[in-house]
């Protein structure tokens, strides 16, 4: 299973992220995606994409039964099992698109920053609602269809180099976006709001909720973060089966 988050290079960068290296606290959408996190004491959860685990973790400290923590990467599923293992986490290496396990499994399905590298979504979708169970909770986090409509995902500048603005561009043409992530080419898929959203209503979802980010005060001095007020970098959607 070819990853780009195997690549030497790539993940050399990765794990120099804010995010990477504060887990949690270093993700600019966290504090947004906790508002919609339901109670997860005693559940069973579904990671899907858990990277390094900080997720993962969070989870079993807040009471979770049993977390399935899968990523298509070898280099992330070891670091995970290094720095956030815990006996209630089982990582596990899955390509997201391939996973499969039984109906009526889990409680909550969990994803964050990695649906935008699935093809086939309405497929996704559909399995997830199968794996649920009734009144299971969905929530996941993508890149904001504005952000990955253009497809560079870099802004415009000026002739000296000074930001201007950021493209927004064939949004309604829906498809694979080749683009620039860490020095590196990385595949991902754009899609508009509507089909996020009309997708899992008729795959048999409710919209329990729907958000767009902001960086919160803690970190929008950073550098990486100073001009994400600019434009929406990321969507998080909370849906509920029956």
């Amino acid at each position: 299973m070819a990853t780009i988050y195997d690549d030497e290079k790539f993940y050399s960068a990765y794990s120099q992220m804010t995010r990477s290296k504060l887990g949690l606290y270093g993700a600019g959408e966290w504090e947004c995606v906790k508002t919609l996190l339901p109670d997860v004491s005693g559940k069973r959860i579904l990671d899907l994409g858990c990277g390094f685990g900080w997720h993962a973790k969070y989870f079993a400290q807040k009471g979770a039964k049993e977390i399935k923590a899968i990523d298509i990467s070898e280099k992330m599923i070891q670091k995970a099992k290094e720095i956030n293992d815990d006996r209630k986490i089982l990582y596990s290496l899955y390509d997201i698109e391939s996973f499969e396990t039984d109906a009526n499994s889990y409680d909550i399905v969990f994803s964050s920053l990695a649906i935008h590298y699935v093809r086939d979504y309405k497929k996704l979708i559909g399995k997830i609602h199968r794996w649920l169970k009734e009144e299971g909770t969905l929530l996941f986090s993508v890149e904001h269809p504005s952000f990955t409509a253009e497809g560079s995902e870099d802004w415009c500048y000026d002739e000296s180099g000074e930001i201007r603005h950021f493209p927004l561009d064939n949004y309604f043409k829906e498809g694979e976006r080749e683009t620039t992530f860490l020095g590196c080419k990385v595949k991902k898929y754009h899609r508009t709001l509507t089909s996020y959203v009309e997708t899992l209503l008729e795959c048999g979802f409710s919209i329990a909720g729907l958000k767009e980010p902001e960086v919160p005060s803690y970190l929008e001095n950073l550098e990486e973060m100073k001009n994400e007020w600019r434009r929406p970098m990321m969507l998080v959607i909370k849906a509920q089966k029956g």
